[in-house]
């Protein structure tokens, strides 16, 4: 089988695409990845560019109503249309059974049409398949459950969408036909890479929807750099890491987080990643080391705590590694984990990023750690879910 998969965001978005691709092709299927300019090329798994740079969409320059709206036009929409018009080039230069598609990569839905094979949308987060049990995660209300309004919250991530209907269909000039197919048909399937021990499965989700865990591979834990090595073997450390919300003062939240810390009498490793914390001069000491990465199958588990913002991805390696957690969400469907983390005990009550401080860091670190039972066993129940595995059996009953 021929195995299109499109990928778009940040590292949450394209390391479980890339674990999909590598098990996929262990077993027999010839596989192809799509993924941003700006995301490094995963060893061992043919990709394609998409033409999007994430970092420059993710950072606009200011917030001002004005600037935002010049970054829209200036950076994000040009981006989305590379992207639609190189998914669907790229999809039909590689000719596949099945196309395998973020809810970002739009033109997707075209594509499969066009060339009349399956099309499977994948979510890391409930945004596009409605439920009465649950908010959409990416919506302004995904911390409250509304009852039987819940499934009214996901008409906000598909308004959204229908904002690029124009430059999907510029994408069709890439088609054969050049003109978009009549109609659009549903997906076959749903992968939803989302652990059922965070979410459980609810019962309105149609048979079609096959919840199969968090994408992630059964490796060895990569090698970790010698000076990281040191570090974790010197005594308890707390993970911090916000991934790709460089949003606010990055120093600030560095120092709140390094000293609530230290009353807890805990070393940290601060996981600057795309610039979302600092470290500040004034708090530089043995105790703390400051890394832009690090493998988190090779770190988390030896964590005491984990404070982070709250991403799909970080918030379902953090719980499967067994660690409690602090959640600090920015934007999107942190607000969604960060809530749901707390509701099944594996974290405390989520910190607003607002209220970030070490007067609210070190009350919920404590109450975190308190947790540490609970994390256990709910990290013991993800490692047995196996998604990528469970991902590639729904493919091949396609």
């Amino acid at each position: 089988m021929r195995l299109m998969l499109l990928t778009a965001g940040t590292r949450g978005d394209v390391e479980p695409f890339a674990a999909l691709a590598r098990h996929a092709a262990s077993r027999g299927h010839d596989v192809r990845l799509a993924l941003p300019d700006d995301a490094p090329a995963p060893d061992g798994v043919d990709t394609v560019p998409l033409g999007l740079d994430v970092r420059r969409v993710l950072a606009p320059a200011g917030r001002t109503p004005w600037r935002l709206v010049r970054h829209v036009r200036a950076e994000v929409r040009p981006a989305m249309r590379r992207m639609f018009a190189a998914a669907v080039r790229e999809t039909i230069a590689f000719d596949p059974d099945v196309v395998v598609h973020h809810p970002l990569v739009l033109s997707a839905p075209m594509v499969a049409d066009a060339l009349g094979v399956p099309r499977v949308l994948a979510e890391f987060a409930p945004v596009a398949t409605p439920s009465e049990r649950f908010p959409a995660a990416g919506g302004p209300t995904a911390t409250r459950d509304l009852g039987s309004y819940n499934r009214s919250t996901y008409t906000v991530p598909r308004t959204a969408a229908r904002l690029f209907d124009a430059d999907v269909a510029r994408a069709a000039a890439e088609l054969p036909s050049g003109r978009r197919p009549d109609g659009r048909s549903p997906s076959r399937a749903t992968l939803m890479a989302v652990s059922p021990t965070l979410l459980p499965r609810p019962d309105d989700w149609p048979e079609r929807v096959h919840q199969t865990g968090a994408w992630y591979e059964d490796a060895t834990a990569a090698a970790l750099d010698p000076a990281v090595a040191d570090f974790l073997r010197a005594g308890p450390f707390v993970v911090a890491s916000f991934g790709s919300m460089a949003t606010g003062d990055a120093s600030a939240r560095g120092s709140a987080i390094v000293t609530a810390a230290r009353v807890h009498g805990l070393r940290v490793l601060l996981v600057t990643g795309w610039g979302g914390l600092a470290l500040p001069g004034a708090c530089a000491g043995p105790d703390v080391l400051a890394v832009r990465s690090v493998p988190f199958d090779a770190v988390l588990p030896r964590a005491a705590l984990a404070v982070h913002h709250g991403g799909a991805g970080t918030s379902h390696a953090v719980a499967r590694a067994g660690v409690p957690a602090v959640v600090v969400p920015v934007t999107a469907d942190q607000p969604f984990w960060a809530a749901q983390l707390h509701r099944q005990g594996v974290a405390a009550a989520p910190v607003p990023l607002r209220r970030l401080s070490v007067d609210a860091l070190v009350p919920a670190m404590a109450d975190a750690r308190s947790r540490q039972e609970r994390a256990t066993e709910v990290g013991g129940l993800m490692r047995q879910e196996h998604g990528v595995q469970r991902a590639v059996d729904v493919l091949e009953s396609l």
